[in-house]
Parts: C-alpha cells; structure tokens; sequence
C-alpha cells in the first residue's frame, strides 16, 4: 500500500498552482487581496482537508486487509517523516528479489533491464509541466498573457505616455539656445523625412522647395548656417508662405527644430562638400557667407 501525500503539502501545491492560474488571467498581482481569490483559496483548502479525509478512510479498509507482516512494514514507513521517504524512495536499491520480478530479459544481446517505476520527483515534475502549458496556452489565446504583440503595444503606449509627460515639462531648446550635436543627425533625419521631404525632396536635394545641399540661400536671417535653419523651421519663410512656421505652429517641438537643424546642416557642410548631391535642384537665392560657429 503506497503512502499518501499529506495535506500539509498538497495544500501549498494547491495555492501555488492557484497563484499561476490567477496572475495568467489577471497579470497583476492585485488579485491576491481580491474576494474572490481569497474565496477559492479557502475552497480548495477545503476540499483538500475533504480529499485527504476520504483518502484516511479509503486507507483504513485498505490496512484491515494487511497481513501482519505488511501492516508492520507499513506502520514502520508511516514513522518515516515524508520528506525523508521521497528521499530514500529517490535513492532505494531493489533487493535481488526484486530485481528479479522486474527484469526484463532481452535475450538476444544478454543486456539486463528494469523495469523499474518512474521517481515520483521526476513524475511530478512530469505533470506539472503538463498542466502548466496547458495553462499557459489557454491564456495565451484566452487573455493578454504572454502575447508579444499585446505586450509590445501595451509598452509602446506606457513609453510614449512617458517621453509626451517628459515632454510637456523639460524646457524646450530655443534659437538662443540649440546647439549642434552629431547624435542628433539622425533624429533630425526623421523629422525632416516626416515633413520636409515633400518639398525639398530626398536628401534635401530640392524639388517644390529649394535644394538644400549647395551654398546658395533665398532667407539668411542668421549669420550661421544651423541657426539660419532652426530659425526658418521656426518661423517660416517671409518669402513663400509655403513654408510654413512649423515651429509656432506648434506642428514641430523645440527638440524637433534642433534635430532637423543639425541634419540640415550635416548634409549641407559636412556631406555635400565630400560627396555632392547629385541631380539637385537648380540654386536658389543668393551664395551664402556662413560663419564658422554652427
């Protein structure tokens, strides 16, 4: 007669596999002072303790049925404390009695082979794998859990909420106060692929709005190249209401205004000069005299 599981174990057993099953529809742990969590934690301990008082009576017919022998050895397993039993049940060597009722015979090659039972670590582990990716698959199709799109939109959302709150608070760069950086090139890049593209064409080679990699300039209101930009993204041209201030217009950031300024300036002076823009727009306005500063 095998000995049972206690209740002292299988009750964690239970609570722990309720905490999974819980936190994979809910994904918060909030559920653990909810009502209802507490509710069926209370019932399943229950039924336990019930299932555990069936299985003491089931046992006790079961042990009327012992010869004497048979119950002494079992009366000498119950003493073992559990934990102690699954231990020496992990590491117990069958007599040679045993080995002989479980061997199996090849035959034919000579080897010798048991037919010995599962460790019930190894089986535990065994279902609980089973009954975990049942689960987990069930509330992968059934709820948000563990879905990477789900997941991926849900922080996309919480970071953008962030840089829009960071945003709103940190103090804008202004005309007096943008600098140019290179590791704004790139941000700058997008800004003016999102909205200057359309006129000043691929690269800022020209096509509505005039070619922006030559040295020749209809507005220079500034005495550099990099803020002559910030300043026209800003404020929009006096010459061709076209281009429009998007920066008053609150279409750009001040940040946005700096990035596109330095990408401006980037294929302007730094790339056009060793690699000119080829099939550019015809130059507009007249040679500009930048300054060094950018």
């Amino acid at each position: 007669m095998k000995r049972r599981t206690p209740a002292y174990i299988n009750i964690p057993i239970v609570l722990g596999l309720l905490i999974i099953v819980f936190y994979m529809f809910t994904q918060t742990s909030d559920f653990l002072s909810t009502k209802f969590f507490l509710g069926t934690s209370l019932i399943s301990i229950v039924v336990v303790l019930i299932q555990g008082a069936i299985g003491d009576l089931i046992e006790n017919e079961k042990f009327k049925k012992l010869t004497d022998t048979e119950k002494a050895i079992y009366l000498a397993d119950k003493k073992v404390p559990y934990f102690q039993y699954l231990w020496n049940g992990a590491f117990k060597s069958q007599s040679e009695k045993e080995e002989k009722d479980i061997l199996i015979d090849h035959g034919f090659d000579g080897i010798m082979e048991l037919d010995n039972q599962l460790p019930k670590w190894w089986l535990g582990l065994f279902y609980f794998g089973v009954a975990y990716c049942i689960l987990y698959v069930s509330s992968y199709f059934l709820t948000d859990f563990a879905h990477p799109y789900k997941e991926y939109e849900q922080e996309y959302r919480e970071q953008t909420a962030a840089i829009n709150d960071y945003m709103a608070t940190v103090t804008q760069p202004t005309l007096e106060t943008a600098v140019f950086s290179e590791d704004n090139v790139e941000a700058g890049k997008a800004v003016f692929e999102t909205n200057c593209v359309s006129c000043h064409g691929e690269g800022g080679k020209g096509g509505i709005g005039p070619n922006l990699t030559d040295n020749f300039w209809i507005n220079q209101p500034e005495k550099t190249l990099y803020k002559t930009v910030y300043w026209m993204v800003e404020n929009g041209s006096p010459n061709n209401p076209t281009m429009q201030a998007w920066g008053k217009n609150g279409i750009v950031s001040g940040f946005d205004m700096q990035n596109v300024a330095a990408y401006v300036y980037h294929i302007n002076q730094e790339q056009a000069p060793v690699t000119p823009a080829k099939g550019g727009a015809a130059p507009q306005g007249t040679a500009a005299n930048w300054e060094k500063s950018k």
